[in-house]
C-alpha cells in the first residue's frame, strides 16, 4: 500500500512539472499549431508509464536470451545410440509401482523378439539375486509396428536403500541402480526435480544435462507432461518414441519419473485411422493408478516421503459425474496432512498463465477445481503447456457465481502457488508473447528453456529454484522458501 501511496505522489509531481512547463511554454507558442503539440506526446506518456508501474504484477525477468529456433537432435546423435547386443533392452526406465513407495515398476523395449521378461535385482553390497517377472505387450500405429514393451512391478522393497537391477539375457544384459524413497512421514526431507515439455532438442539435451549436473540432486523427477513430439511428425512418427526414450534413458532409469500426460500424448488422429487416444503413451509408460483407486492411468495419486503427489489430467474428462471427478472428490479428503504435510498437484495445462499462448485453455478445469484446491489447501501446483517459466501468487478465483460479477484473481493464502515450467526445450520453440502490463498474480516470468527442483525440508519449509539454461548448474534465476498451507502457513508472497 504505502508502495503504491509513493507512486501516486510521484506521478502527481510529474504532471505538476509538466504542466508548469507547458504554461511557461506556452506564453512563447502557439499551441494551435501542429509542431507546437509535443508536450501532449509527453503527457501521454508519462501517464502510461505511471499506470504500466501501478498495474504491474512480479517481476517480468529483463533476461534476453538468444532468439533462435529449437532443433531435434539429428538421429546419429550418440543421445539416441542403441545398446550393443543382439536384442539389447534400451529405453529402460522406471516409476514409482505403489502407492507409498516400496515398489518400483521398470520398463523396458526390446525390438528383434520378446526375450526376457524378467528383472533381476539385488540390495547394494548383499548381491543375493531376487527376481521379478512382467509381462510383454506390443501395439500398432498407422505404418508403424512397436518393439515388444516390457513392464514388471518390483514389490516389497525396503525404504531408502540402493538397488541394483538387470534386464535382458545372455550377452545383452544391462544393469541399473535406483534409491527407494525414505518411508512416508511428515518430516523427511526429499528432493524432486521438475521438467516439462521435453522434446529431443538440442535445448532439450542442455535442459536434461543442467538437471543431472545440478547440484541440488533431484531424487525424482515430476514430468508435467509432453514427452517426446512424435505427433510433430508425418503420421506421428513413432519412431521418435524410441529415439527419446533411448535418449531420457540416462536419467529415467536410475530414478523415477512420476508422469503426466500432456496434449502431446494424445495423438488422436483420426486421418489416419488412429481414434484411441493415448495409445502410444499408456502403452509405453505406466502408471500405479489402481493403487490409489483410480480407474485410468491418467490421474492417479502416490506418497513419497513427506508428499502426497496428485496427477490430472488436462484432456480427459472432467466435469461433474465424470470418472476423474468422482476420483479427485474422493481423493482429497483421504490426504492425510499429518503424514504427508506436503499437498502437490501435477497436470499440464496451466490455470494461471499471463503468456498470450495457450490462454486460458485451464479455464474450465480450474472452475471445475480450483474450490477443492482452496477448500483442501493444495500447497503448490506444477503445469506445462506454455513453453517459458512462470511462478504466481497464492491466489484464488472462487468467488464468482454468474451474477455477482467478482471474477478477479486475490491474495488466497488457502491457494496454491501455481508454477508453468513448460520449458523442456522442444521442437516449438519458446512462447515469448506476454500480456502486458503482468498481472498481479504473477510473481515472476521469463522466457527461456530450463528445469526446478523442489527441496522439502520438513513439514513447514520447502526451497523451490529454477534454473535457466543459460546458466551455470548452481545458478538459481528464480528462488523462494515455500511455507506449507497446513502447519505453517506463513504469506510467502515475493511481489507484495
Amino acid at each position: 500500500m504505502l508502495y503504491i501511496l509513493v507512486r501516486i505522489l510521484d506521478f502527481q509531481s510529474h504532471i505538476h512539472l509538466i504542466y508548469t512547463l507547458i504554461h511557461k511554454r506556452a506564453i512563447k507558442m502557439d499551441v494551435t499549431k501542429p509542431t507546437s503539440c509535443w508536450w501532449v506526446v509527453l503527457v501521454a506518456l508519462v501517464i502510461a508509464l505511471n499506470l504500466a508501474t501501478l498495474c504491474n504484477g512480479g517481476v517480468t525477468s529483463k533476461f534476453v536470451r538468444k532468439v533462435e529456433k529449437s532443433i531435434d537432435m539429428h538421429l546419429e546423435s550418440d543421445v539416441f545410440s542403441v545398446p550393443t547386443g543382439y536384442n539389447a533392452p534400451q529405453q529402460v526406465h522406471i516409476t514409482q509401482g505403489d502407492h507409498e513407495g516400496k515398489a518400483v515398476i521398470v520398463s523396458w523395449v526390446t525390438m528383434h523378439g520378446p526375450g526376457s521378461n524378467t528383472v533381476e535385482y539385488w540390495i547394494d553390497g548383499n548381491y543375493q539375486k531376487l527376481k521379478a517377472n512382467g509381462r510383454v505387450t506390443t501395439y500398432k500405429f498407422y505404418n508403424y509396428t512397436s518393439g515388444f514393451i516390457h513392464h514388471c512391478t518390483i514389490s516389497n522393497l525396503k525404504y531408502n536403500t540402493k538397488y541394483h537391477y538387470q534386464v535382458g539375457m545372455g550377452h545383452s544384459v544391462r544393469s541399473f541402480w535406483f534409491m527407494t524413497p525414505p518411508e512416508v512421514g511428515p518430516d523427511v526431507p526429499y528432493t524432486f526435480g521438475l521438467l516439462g515439455d521435453l522434446g529431443q532438442t538440442y535445448d532439450s539435451n542442455k535442459t536434461l544435462t543442467h538437471y543431472e549436473l545440478n547440484p541440488t540432486k533431484g531424487q525424482a523427477v515430476l514430468f508435467v507432461g509432453d514427452l517426446s513430439y512424435a505427433d510433430n511428425y508425418p503420421d506421428h512418427d513413432n519412431a521418435r518414441w524410441d529415439t527419446w526414450a533411448r535418449f531420457a534413458e540416462r536419467s529415467m532409469a536410475y530414478q523415477p519419473w512420476i508422469w503426466t500426460a500432456g496434449n502431446h500424448e494424445i495423438d488422436f488422429a483420426p486421418e489416419i485411422g488412429e481414434t484411441k487416444p493415448f495409445k502410444p503413451f499408456t502403452h509405453r509408460y505406466r502408471t500405479p493408478y489402481k493403487s490409489s483407486g483410480s480407474s485410468s492411468p491418467l490421474w492417479y495419486s502416490i506418497k513419497r516421503a513427506s508428499a502426497h503427489i496428485i496427477v490430472l489430467s488436462s484432456y480427459s474428462a472432467y466435469g461433474k459425474y465424470t470418472p476423474q471427478n468422482q476420483w479427485i472428490e474422493e481423493e482429497l479428503p483421504r490426504v492425510d496432512r499429518n503424514k504427508t504435510p506436503w499437498l502437490i498437484v501435477l497436470m499440464h495445462s496451466p490455470w494461471y498463465n499471463s503468456y498470450n499462448y495457450h490462454y486460458m485453455e485451464g479455464e474450465t478445469m480450474r472452475v471445475m477445481y480450483e474450490p477443492l484446491f482452496v477448500q483442501y489447501k493444495v500447497d503448490m501446483v506444477f503445469s506445462g503447456h506454455v513453453h517459458a517459466y512462470e511462478r504466481s501468487e497464492r491466489v484464488s478465483n472462487v468467488a464468482y457465481n454468474v451474477i455477482n460479477g467478482i471474477c478477479t484473481p486475490v491474495s488466497d493464502q488457502s491457494a496454491p502457488i501455481y508454477i508453468t515450467i513448460g520449458d523442456g526445450g522442444n521442437i516449438e520453440g519458446l512462447a515469448n508473447n506476454m500480456s502486458e502490463p503482468q498481472p498481479k498474480y504473477s510473481a515472476y516470468r521469463e522466457t527461456s528453456f530450463g528445469h526446478a527442483t523442489l527441496d522439502i525440508k520438513n513439514r513447514t519449509h520447502a526451497y523451490y529454484a529454477w534454473h535457466r539454461n543459460q546458466d551455470g548448474y548452481a545458478v538459481e534465476a528464480d528462488s523462494l522458501w515455500v511455507f506449507n498451507r497446513y502447519f505453517h502457513p506463513v504469506d510467502e508472497s515475493t511481489s507484495s
